[in-house]
């Protein structure tokens, strides 16, 4: 295997080596899929179905804000989950917590496709969806960090940028299948659609989890984590170690993390909501924009995450962050001129350009700024803790900001420039990554990385 930075000669160790990482990153990008199907089809059912069906004693937008609340709550055990498979990833490796992860959010998105209505067992359907929700939370709380490493740690250095960017695919592409799965739902009589035509798109996941299984036993743990493991470098409290020998860096990245976080979930679950039961639209107005954008965000995503092994993470992150400063007051205009092709661009612009380009670098750009012995437990802390004050609470948020000004969304377009300067001013302070070595002595050695912590120029 060719050293890190060097060029491997085109020869059978150099062929070998790129059909394990393409390995990888296919495993890494199936079980990315999967969680992100799995937890947007929650937030857009949420809006559709969930206030109907599980909180019908309700007006019809409060009902709504009660549903975000129970998708709300699936943000707030993803830190659970961070933390429980990020100590046990840093200790005993990535891999064996990713089938569990896996195993975690699809049988929960399953159990969802069959559970009673309220009108059935009252109280308890809703008490359910909420504990299905969190153990959701929960899966994907470990799943992101997980599979994002396993390209990171598997990538040659100069390409880290670029094979991280396929696990964050997922987001795109689960986006798309979600959407895809509840469109084709929503072409029943409305009748049908919320009898039981709604939970056909949770009961077909299973098949992905079974495939996402299968594929992902058959990988290997990175080389980085084997070295430390071999080394007996482990670290025995590592989100512990993170916060007490990385806390500048660790609250730098949850800053950074605010805007596409916020972007993503108000385009996303917000925006159905506002279209439908505000300006009144048909639910397939913002379901087919958020398909466009879904397609768009999918090369975006690419695209970053190669420029960021060029030119850097931040400069690529910013220019995400930038663009979701400046776009969101055009994109509410164009929303509100309820024109189905304008509606479009500006979903495309706002979650398949501004978001996407976030993701793109975002996952090397937070698992490079930790030592490779807590790295699992850094970025699920950055990715999990930052989304809880910010994506969790965003189409909650945005639908108060919509009741409480009388139906103007003017105010939602200000909270989303408010997070995208915070991870503006974060980004700023945060070291530059993309030219470390992670598989260095030092990259594992947390006493021997003082330039870890963000102090010092970047190597």
């Amino acid at each position: 295997m060719s050293q890190p930075g060097t060029t491997a000669p085109a020869g059978p160790d150099s062929v070998r080596d790129e059909a394990e990482i393409r390995r990888v990153a296919g495993a890494s990008l199936l079980g990315s899929v999967v969680e992100w199907y799995d937890f947007f089809l929650y937030g857009t059912m949420a809006a559709l179905v969930f206030n109907s069906q599980f909180f019908p004693t309700f007006d019809p937008l409060v009902g709504t804000m009660i549903a975000f609340a129970t998708f709300a709550a699936g943000f707030v055990t993803r830190p659970l989950g961070g933390f429980i498979f990020g100590h046990f990833g840093d200790r005993v490796g990535r891999k064996k917590m990713l089938v569990l992860t896996m195993l975690i959010m699809g049988l929960s998105t399953f159990a969802m496709g069959l559970l009673p209505t309220y009108a059935s067992i009252g109280v308890w359907a809703p008490m359910l969806l909420l504990v299905l929700r969190m153990l959701q939370g929960i899966g994907l709380g470990g799943e992101w960090g997980g599979a994002v490493l396993l390209c990171v740690e598997h990538a040659p250095d100069n390409r880290r940028g670029w094979f991280s960017s396929w696990p964050q695919l997922g987001v795109p592409i689960g986006l798309l299948t979600s959407t895809l799965a509840v469109t084709a739902v929503t072409q029943l009589p409305e009748e049908a659609f919320q009898s039981w035509g709604w939970r056909v798109p949770f009961l077909v996941s299973i098949v992905l989890v079974a495939v996402g299984l299968v594929i992902r036993l058959k990988i290997d743990e990175p080389p980085a984590f084997k070295e430390i493991e071999e080394a007996d470098a482990t670290a025995a409290l590592p989100l512990v170690e993170v916060f007490r020998k990385y806390p500048k860096v660790t609250l730098l990245a949850m800053g950074a993390r605010v805007s596409e976080s916020v972007t993503f979930n108000i385009y996303n679950a917000f925006l159905v909501t506002y279209t439908v039961t505000v300006l009144g639209l048909a639910a397939s107005v913002v379901l087919d924009a958020l398909l466009v954008a879904s397609v768009v965000g999918f090369v975006a995503i690419l695209v970053a995450g190669r420029l960021s092994d060029r030119f850097g993470r931040r400069p690529v992150f910013a220019t995400g962050a930038g663009l979701a400063l400046v776009s969101a007051v055009p994109i509410f205009a164009l929303v509100n001129t309820e024109n189905a092709v304008l509606i479009t661009l500006g979903v495309v612009v706002g979650w398949g350009l501004a978001a996407c380009i976030m993701f793109g670098p975002e996952g090397a750009m937070f698992a490079e700024v930790f030592p490779t012995r807590v790295r699992y437990s850094g970025m699920s802390a950055v990715y999990q803790i930052g989304v809880i004050p910010t994506g969790a609470v965003a189409p909650l948020i945005g639908t108060s900001l919509v009741s409480a000004w009388s139906g103007s969304v003017w105010p939602v377009a200000v909270y989303v420039m408010a997070m995208a300067a915070i991870s503006l001013v974060s980004v700023f302070f945060l070291p530059e990554t993309h030219r470390r070595d992670l598989r260095d002595a030092s990259a594992y050695d947390a006493t021997r990385a003082p330039e870890l912590t963000g102090a010092g120029s970047p190597r």
